[in-house]
């Protein structure tokens, strides 16, 4: 018997058992049934009406529901009942800054932190808030606080190495490894690092990476081995250090300014496939990201025909670089709509660097492809959700500090709104699809 069955188990049992009520709405929210753990949710608040930890869990449901009136009075309520409480002022601190009251989030924060020094979850919120507001020296120092043991979710969890930690100790003469963390868009911009690491005098740096990067990666200048993940899990070599990538910005003295952008510095290798010739521009798309992120309903698109609109402008062929679900989508794609599906030929991300190498420009939702081009110095436009925009891309403005002078910013002006963002990106694409062959090798200076 799994938890959830349990839970009911206890219900048919004892229907006012307000702890089953409770932790059954808590299990169907992890699994994204926020239909079916609302009514518990409510159940267990009807019969604690004073209990400030239901009012949050509430709360919180609301807010990813999107019902943002309900969702702040019920914040508030908690808070009302138990003002003490680290994790309520965190959560309404959260709920704040995704609804661009940036300042006001800012304060509810900060008075976590006043409370509870530790408090692992309220820095990592806050870190995230000053990222995005390019508010780097404080945000990346709060950012360390995605590793404390509690905050697994973060996808940061330490190697077992039988060695230290580096923590911006000088490396003249020192061996470095660097472990992956996150997702594989997050090890693909931060490998960028390591001919920084090299120039601060590292006499060895080992960059572990997933699997798919590893071929990739073999194009990184200053790196003199790279492993995958699964390797180095086996054993590596005593090294003086170890580092999370997303630890570099940190011990780097990355600021405003002065964020690491000599690109390109990854490279594609010799095509295995060549695209057939054609006239005009050449687009790649991808319109997925990962399933699994917890915020994918609002980075992706609901499906290719989202991008119909694009299809009405002349001299333009699309090339889909779309995996998993959505490969399958490009295949099947309209006759009114002709794409040519290239994702479920694309082994690992050194197959779609050299496909990327080959096309124009890249129309892309925010996922590790749309890294890849910007490494690669490819022109990426790049389409961003209004809710839970990612702070690499801070909270206004069309280009990024990460990737200058290829990644064209296309934001949502409110939540779920792709339409808009396909307008405008039919006027964009029109004039672009509208320049003589010849400026298109200018393409980058183009998209500025």
């Amino acid at each position: 018997m799994n938890a959830e069955q349990s839970y009911r188990q206890a219900l048919i049992l004892a229907p006012g058992d307000v702890v089953a009520l409770a932790n059954l709405g808590l299990l169907l929210v992890s699994a994204q049934r926020l239909e079916e753990a609302e009514p518990l949710q409510r159940a267990a608040l009807a019969l604690l009406p004073h209990n400030a930890k239901l009012h949050a869990n509430l709360a919180n449901l609301l807010a990813e529901r999107g019902r943002d009136a309900e969702s702040e009075h019920h914040h508030q309520r908690s808070l009302q009942l138990d003002p003490l409480a680290a994790i309520s002022w965190s959560n309404l601190g959260v709920f704040l800054a995704t609804r661009g009251h940036e300042a006001r989030a800012e304060a509810c924060l900060r008075r976590a932190l006043d409370l509870q020094r530790d408090h692992a979850r309220a820095r990592y919120n806050l870190a995230y808030l000053l990222l995005r507001q390019g508010r780097l020296r404080e945000g990346w120092r709060q950012h360390e606080a995605r590793y404390a043991p509690n905050l697994p979710e973060s996808g940061s969890l330490p190697p077992a190495l039988p060695f230290p930690q580096w923590r911006g100790q000088d490396l003249a003469g020192k061996s470095l490894l660097i472990w992956p963390e996150q997702g594989l868009g997050d090890e693909i911009q931060f490998c960028r690092y390591a001919p920084l690491l090299k120039a601060r005098g590292a006499s060895t740096l080992t960059w572990v990476c997933r699997e798919p990067l590893r071929r990739l990666l073999g194009t990184l200048a200053g790196v003199d081995q790279v492993l995958s993940v699964e390797r180095a899990q086996t054993g590596v070599a005593m090294h003086d250090y170890w580092s999370f990538s997303l630890s570099l910005p940190l011990h780097c003295n990355t600021l405003p300014g002065r964020v690491p952008a000599t690109i390109p510095y990854l490279h594609p290798s010799a095509a295995r496939q060549r695209l057939p010739g054609q006239p005009g521009l050449r687009v790649g798309l991808v319109w997925r990201g990962n399933p699994h992120n917890p915020y994918d309903a609002d980075r992706s698109l609901p499906a290719l025909s989202a991008l119909r609109p694009l299809w009405s402008i002349d001299g333009v062929g699309f090339v889909s670089l779309q995996k998993g679900e959505g490969a399958a989508e490009a295949a099947a794609a309209p006759p009114e709509m002709p794409l040519l599906e290239m994702g479920s030929q694309l082994g690992d991300f050194a197959d779609s660097a050299s496909l990327l190498a080959q096309l124009d420009l890249l129309i892309s939702v925010d996922t590790a492809v749309a890294h890849l081009a910007g490494a690669m110095g490819k022109p990426c436009w790049l389409l961003l959700p209004a809710y839970m925009t990612d702070w690499r891309w801070l909270s206004e403005g069309e280009q990024s500090p990460w990737y200058p002078g290829s990644h064209r910013l296309f934001r949502q002006p409110r939540r779920g709104d792709w339409a808009s963002v396909v307008e405008r990106l039919v006027v964009a694409l029109a004039d672009l699809a509208q320049c003589p062959a010849p400026a298109r090798e200018a393409i980058g200076e183009m998209l500025k």
